[in-house]
């Protein structure tokens, strides 16, 4: 007999903070029977499970999961990014990368892992101490760890509180272990103090998105980002891969990055 999916559906419809009736009008089903459902009393179907998943919004990788623990064979392919049948999809993510440049770009997957990143992304890595080097690149230990950018990151207060608030909301609404246990690894990295969060005064970027100023060797660069995904994925990788894009948050920024791939 297969396990029921019950609670996984329950567990997903209280982290998107969803009550019962809620759901059941979305998924246009009586409440009672998604009560079943959630109590294990009803095995549901195979359509039903996906309904279910697609109005809560379950990533890919766990609609899988909730297709096995209702005995259904999973639907949604996860093959690596260097898989010939994702060739199309890398090579549009390479062409973005490449066409950001002189500026910084990197795709991650969703725990945070380098997968690809253009050489003005690579220079600014390029001072992490060896062990944080090591495949797979994690970018948030190689931003926050002590060996890693932490001490050349001039608002490392606000930086720090922006990577850790992202890191909590991905923790609540995927409830990965693996994420929060990343959250609970770089919440003890030595740092500055929580109040230390934000200091308008110091850069009018500050007032548009919180920007990341970074002191390297050419001088202070001042970059705030955007955060690119595909727009219909239905297999996991590219469901789980985003693409971080940075911008100069002042001219002088921009001049030193034109300098640098130059």
């Amino acid at each position: 007999m297969p396990a029921s999916p019950g609670p996984l559906v329950r567990a997903w419809r209280e982290r998107r903070r969803l009550s019962q009736l809620a759901l059941a009008s979305e998924a246009e089903i009586s409440q009672r029977h998604l009560s079943f459902i959630e109590s294990g009393r009803s095995t549901p179907s195979r359509d039903m499970v996906l309904r279910l998943a697609e109005r809560l919004e379950v990533p890919l990788r766990d609609r899988n999961a909730l297709l096995l623990s209702a005995g259904y064979a999973p639907i949604f392919p996860d093959r690596a990014l260097d898989d010939p049948a994702l060739g199309p999809a890398r090579a549009a993510v390479e062409r973005v990368l490449t066409a950001h440049a002189p500026y910084p770009a990197l795709a991650i997957d969703q725990r945070w892992n380098l997968a690809l990143a253009n050489p003005a992304a690579l220079r600014l890595m390029a001072p992490i101490d060896p062990e944080l080097a090591r495949p797979p690149v994690n970018v948030i230990r190689a931003s926050l760890h002590p060996r890693g950018l932490s001490s050349r990151i001039v608002n490392l207060p606000a930086w720090r509180a922006h990577l850790l608030e992202r890191l909590r909301r991905q923790t609540a609404l995927t409830g990965d272990a693996w994420i929060a246990a990343l959250l609970a690894e770089v919440s003890a990295y030595p740092g500055p103090s929580a109040e230390k969060t934000r200091d308008f005064a110091t850069d009018p970027a500050d007032d548009i998105a919180v920007p990341l100023r970074l002191r390297t060797h050419a001088g202070l660069l001042s970059m705030f980002s955007t955060v690119t995904v595909f727009g219909t994925p239905v297999e996991v990788t590219l469901s789980e891969l985003s693409i971080e894009a940075f911008y100069p948050a002042d001219e002088e920024t921009d001049r030193l990055l034109r300098e640098a791939a130059g």
